[in-house]
C-alpha cells in the first residue's frame, strides 16, 4: 500500500507519517480534510522530467492544481507553467514565472486573456481560426498551433482530447490557414501543439500523434514554406491510483516520445524542433495523499458504510470519471483487515458520493483517521462548496517541518460572497 503514498511516508509504530511527521500530528495541526504533499516528491518528479528530456522546456499543467507555492518550488527545478485562463496565469506570475516558461492554452480565450498573455510574453497557442486575428491585435507575438490528430486514447472519454470531434484544436484541413493568418497578423508561428487524452500508461497514442503532426509539418512546409521549430506533445502522462494498476515508466515513457519526434522529423528531411512537454498529473498526483476523519458507519443491504468528513466536494473524480481510490487507516495501519470490505461515503446529499468503493480496513471506529493516497491531482483543483462545505487545506511537509500552502476554506469565506 505504501507504494501509493508519497516517497516520504512511512509506517511508524502502527501509524502512518509523511515527510517525518505523523499523520495524526497533522490531523491535529491542521484539521480535516487535509491534503498532504510531499515536497520530495514532488522536487524528485520534476527533476525525473528535466533528467529524461534536457534539451525540452517542462512546464507544469496548472489546472491539476493551481497554488503559487507548487508552482514557485516547480520553478525552483526548472519547470514553467501551463495555463489556460486568467485566473491560473495570475497563479503563474504571482509566482515569478517569466513569460518565456508560459504556455497560453485555452479553446475560447477572452481578448483580455489574451491581452494579459501578450503582456506576459507568454507562448499562445491557437485554437481557433478566428483567434490570430484577435491575438494579434492585442499583442501576441508568439504562438503555435494546435493540431487534432484523430487519435482514440485509450482512457476515459471524457478526458480524451486529440479524437475527432474534440472541441480542442483544429484538425489537418484547417490549421495550415490558421498558421497562414497567424503570420500574416504579425505574429511569429513557432511550432505545432498536440493532445492526446490524460492519465495515460503507455506512449501509443502520443506515438500515433507524433506521426501524424510530422506529416502535418511537412505538408506545411511544402505548401507555406514554414517549418516548425518547436513541438509540444502534451502532457497525459498518467500514475497509479491502486495496486492492481501499473506504475508508468515516466523517464522511459518522455525518452521514448522525444526520440519519436527526433526520428519522425528526420525521417521527412524536417530540422529537429525544440520539445515542449505538459506534465500535471504525473508531477503532482502522487506527491500527496488526503487525510479525513472517520464519522459514522452502518449496514445498508449488503454494503458496510464508512462516512467521512469530505466526499464529492474535495474530489469529484469519482463521481465524473469512475476513478477508482485505495486507502488505509493511518492511525491503526498495522492492523489486520476485517474479512469483508467497506465502502467509504462522503458527507453530501448525493447517493453517488462515494468515494471508493470497496477497500480492504480494520473495522474504522469515530474518529479513526482514513488516508487516501494520489490525491494531488485533480481534487483541490476541481473542489467546490456543494452543501455549503468548505474546501480542505493543504500542507507541505519536509524532513518533519510542515507548512499551510492553501488554508481552510470557512463558512465566513463563503458568506463573504453574498450580496
Amino acid at each position: 500500500m505504501l507504494a501509493l503514498f508519497p516517497e516520504t511516508a512511512r509506517i511508524e509504530n502502527g501509524e502512518l507519517t509523511v515527510g517525518g511527521i505523523a499523520a495524526t500530528e497533522l490531523a491535529e495541526r491542521f484539521g480535516t480534510p487535509l491534503v498532504v504533499y510531499c515536497e520530495r516528491s514532488l522536487r524528485e518528479r520534476a527533476r525525473l522530467f528535466r533528467a529524461a528530456a534536457p534539451e525540452a522546456l517542462v512546464v507544469y499543467g496548472t489546472k491539476a492544481f493551481a497554488n503559487m507555492a507548487l508552482l514557485r518550488l516547480l520553478a525552483e527545478e526548472g519547470v514553467g507553467a501551463d495555463v489556460s485562463t486568467l485566473g491560473e496565469l495570475a497563479y503563474a506570475r504571482a509566482a515569478g514565472i517569466e513569460g518565456e516558461r508560459i504556455l497560453f492554452h485555452g479553446n475560447n480565450k477572452s481578448d483580455e486573456e489574451l491581452r494579459a498573455a501578450a503582456e506576459l510574453g507568454a507562448l499562445v497557442v491557437l485554437d481557433a481560426l478566428d483567434e490570430p486575428e484577435r491575438a494579434a491585435s492585442v499583442g501576441v507575438r508568439r504562438a503555435l498551433v494546435r493540431v487534432t490528430p484523430g487519435v482514440e486514447a485509450e482512457t476515459h472519454e471524457a478526458i480524451r482530447t486529440g479524437h475527432r470531434g474534440s472541441k480542442f484544436g483544429l484538425d489537418a484541413d484547417d490549421a495550415p490557414e490558421a498558421i497562414r493568418r497567424a503570420r500574416a497578423a504579425g505574429i511569429e508561428v513557432e511550432g505545432l501543439h498536440v493532445h492526446v487524452g490524460s492519465q495515460l500508461a503507455d506512449t501509443r497514442a502520443h506515438l500515433q500523434a507524433v506521426e501524424l503532426l510530422a506529416d502535418f509539418a511537412a505538408r506545411a512546409r511544402e505548401e507555406l514554406g514554414w517549418a516548425a521549430a518547436v513541438v509540444d506533445v502534451g502532457g497525459g502522462f498518467g500514475i497509479r491510483y491502486v495496486l492492481d494498476e501499473p506504475e508508468p515508466p515516466l523517464a522511459e515513457l518522455v525518452r521514448e516520445i522525444a526520440e519519436a519526434v527526433r526520428q519522425a522529423w528526420a525521417r521527412r528531411g524536417l530540422p529537429e524542433p525544440r520539445l515542449i512537454l505538459e506534465p500535471g498529473r504525473s508531477l503532482v498526483g502522487a506527491a500527496a495523499c488526503t487525510l479525513y476523519t472517520v464519522g459514522a458507519s452502518k449496514q445498508a443491504g449488503d454494503r458496510r458504510y464508512v462516512a467521512i468528513d469530505g466526499g464529492m466536494s474535495d474530489n469529484p473524480r469519482p463521481q465524473l470519471y469512475g476513478a477508482r481510490y485505495a486507502a488505509l487507516l493511518a492511525n491503526r495501519a498495522n492492523e489486520e483487515p476485517a474479512e469483508e470490505p467497506f465502502t467509504i461515503a462522503g458527507k453530501h446529499c448525493e447517493s453517488g458520493d462515494v468515494l471508493i468503493e470497496s477497500v480492504s480496513l480494520p473495522v474504522p471506529r469515530r474518529g479513526d483517521l482514513l488516508a487516501v493516497p494520489a490525491t494531488g491531482a485533480y481534487t483541490l483543483g476541481m473542489a467546490s462548496t456543494y452543501n455549503g462545505v468548505p474546501r480542505p487545506a493543504a500542507v507541505l511537509v519536509l524532513d518533519g517541518e510542515a507548512r499551510t500552502i492553501l488554508r481552510r476554506e470557512t463558512v465566513a469565506d463563503l458568506l463573504a460572497r453574498e450580496v
